[in-house]
């Protein structure tokens, strides 16, 4: 899943788990009432169920709310520990987090050799 983050918009994980079964307005009020941040002000908020292998992801794009839900086959989505509050990554970070990549430790697949 790609998503078209335009450049100084934060991306938040909630922290522990969430019902998978919330929709737009359910996410949003938790964003506003438990995130205590604005729902429509253009950044990204990512929600994780209790299993880990689902995670929702509530955007405002300037035009009207967006909601993107990635299911991973096998493994689950690396999280933060805190039980309260939210988390935040980079976009980069966020790319990782979606390919089940643990986004706090990427690892390079080749090393640069040196020449001489």
């Amino acid at each position: 899943m790609t998503i078209p983050i335009p450049s100084g918009t934060q991306v938040w994980l909630a922290s522990g788990h969430t019902d998978m079964r919330k929709g737009f307005d359910g996410l949003a009020l938790l964003v506003q009432e438990t995130l205590k941040r604005d729902p429509h002000g253009g950044h990204l908020f990512v929600f994780r169920g209790r299993s880990g292998g689902l995670i929702k992801v509530l955007w405002h794009d300037g035009q009207g709310m967006c909601l993107f839900a990635k299911r991973l086959e096998r493994g689950r989505f690396i999280w933060p520990q805190a039980v309260d509050g939210a988390v935040t990554i980079t976009p980069a970070q966020l790319g990782y987090l979606l390919q089940g990549i643990d986004w706090r430790h990427p690892q390079r697949t080749w090393r640069p050799e040196a020449v001489g």
